[in-house]
């Protein structure tokens, strides 16, 4: 502040009015308070660009990650294609909330940062421009009417002064007069004072009302003066509030999704996909894949012996029956080839096999008469070998239920032996080289 200011000290305020001296230093602190407001309002925009930009990463990874289940799990069909629709409207909207991260940083802060580097203006010294000329347009303003109204406090102080000592003066007077012990000069010296107090309340009231008539003479000029600074620092700060409420208007554009068409799209697609779900469908298809619908080689009756041809896959209802104690008896040989004397076992769930023997009651030559008819021991015990050997990965758990199944532990490496058969099923070898049945799609091919 100016030196020059002094000629306002020592004025008492005495009210938080803008007329008072030094209150017009809230209008120009407003000028420095704009700027500041300006690296407010860029710093929220800027927090919420950051919002923005990791809301859409995290739509992105959860997008991606349940894609990969639901593919990999077990739901099929049109569900599957609608489970699947949230996740593409997930990727969709991590795209327009990037778009809105992009227009946020882009055009909103960097028109807040431009319109403020023109607006306010740095001086050498410190500051801004804008504030001194605003503090000196106030100080001259102020300056006439301060100086005036510091001599009315001043003469003020003196007549009220003036009036405590006459009446102090009349006091002693009066006593005087009941004190016998004074003599005629003394009390002579008392009224002289009396009646020279009295002149100085006169002389310090026509003073203090002729410094008051000057002061409310001048009020109105400093009135108009002070109005004109004011209304300058209106007008700047007009500026600023305008210009705000264009900004956060194109934020409020920018924000709001649900007004562009892209965004009405996306969920008018969603619900598309979700309405197309056919539950009848589904289930048909299930029905037809695995389920009652699927084909199926049932036994006829041969009339001598059966072909060297002829395929019969066995449910897992029927290989069960056969482990607890069916027999099968009479398997001719046929051909040069003779059948090994090895113990065996037959599922549904293993690809169709070939057997060139003839069925017979008997039990002489019964290959599944061994202990292993009973389930004592691991059929695939054998050497399986398969002409494609793929090693695979379990994607879950999974527990044996019967003893030519295997059991593995999600992420447990096996090796599939043989390809998937019509109910779902393959055979594979596990590290340890037990051989066995297990769902196919349980496990993924590694690659």
């Amino acid at each position: 502040m100016s030196v020059t200011y002094d000629d306002s000290v020592g004025v008492e305020v005495s009210s938080d009015s803008f007329w008072e001296v030094g209150n017009y230093k809230r209008t120009v602190k407003r000028i420095d308070d704009g700027h500041r407001l300006c690296n407010d309002l860029m710093n929220c925009i800027h927090e919420r660009a950051r919002i923005e930009k990791a809301y859409a990463q995290q739509l992105t990874e959860w997008a991606k990650r349940w894609k990969q289940l639901v593919e990999k799990g077990p739901q099929y069909g049109t569900v599957e294609k609608a489970w699947n629709a949230m996740m593409s409207e997930a990727e969709k909207v991590s795209e327009l909330h990037l778009d809105v991260k992009g227009s946020l940083m882009n055009e909103d802060f960097e028109k807040i940062k431009n319109w403020q580097k023109e607006a306010f203006h740095k001086q050498m010294m410190g500051g801004f421009k804008e504030t001194r000329e605003a503090e000196d347009g106030f100080r001259k303003a102020q300056k006439p009417w301060a100086k005036k109204l510091k001599e009315v406090e001043a003469s003020k102080k003196a007549y009220h002064a003036a009036c405590k000592e006459e009446k102090l003066a009349v006091s002693r007077e009066t006593n005087s007069k009941a004190d016998p012990a004074l003599n005629p000069e003394q009390l002579k010296k008392l009224q002289d004072k009396v009646e020279k107090c009295k002149q100085d309340v006169l002389k310090t009231k026509d003073k203090y009302e002729k410094s008051l008539k000057e002061l409310d003479q001048a009020t109105p000029q400093y009135m108009e003066n002070m109005e004109q600074v004011f209304e300058q620092c209106q007008q700047f700060e007009e500026k600023r509030l305008r210009f705000f409420r264009e900004v956060l208007l194109e934020v409020q554009k920018h924000l709001d999704l649900s007004n562009l068409p892209s965004y009405k799209n996306i969920y008018r697609e969603l619900e598309q996909n979700i309405q197309a779900a056919d539950t009848v469908e589904d289930l048909r298809w299930f029905r037809a894949n695995h389920g009652p619908g699927m084909s199926m080689n049932w036994p006829q009756f041969e009339d001598e012996e059966w072909s060297a041809d002829l395929n019969r896959t066995l449910s897992r209802r029927e290989k069960k029956k056969a482990s607890e104690g069916v027999t099968l008896t009479g398997i001719s040989q046929t051909g040069d080839q003779a059948l090994p004397n090895k113990h065996s076992s037959v599922s549904s769930y293993e690809k169709t096999q070939s057997y060139p023997t003839e069925w017979s009651d008997e039990e002489a030559n019964n290959p599944f008469s061994s202990t292993d008819a009973n389930g004592d021991s691991n059929p695939f015990d054998e050497d399986a070998t398969s002409a494609t050997e793929v090693r695979v990965r379990a994607l879950y758990d999974y527990e044996g239920q019967e003893h030519d199944e295997l059991s593995f532990k999600a992420g447990d490496e096996l090796t599939k032996i043989e390809d998937e058969d019509e109910q779902g099923w393959c055979k594979g070898r596990l590290d340890n080289g037990q051989v066995g049945l297990y769902p196919a799609n349980y496990v993924e091919a590694i690659q």
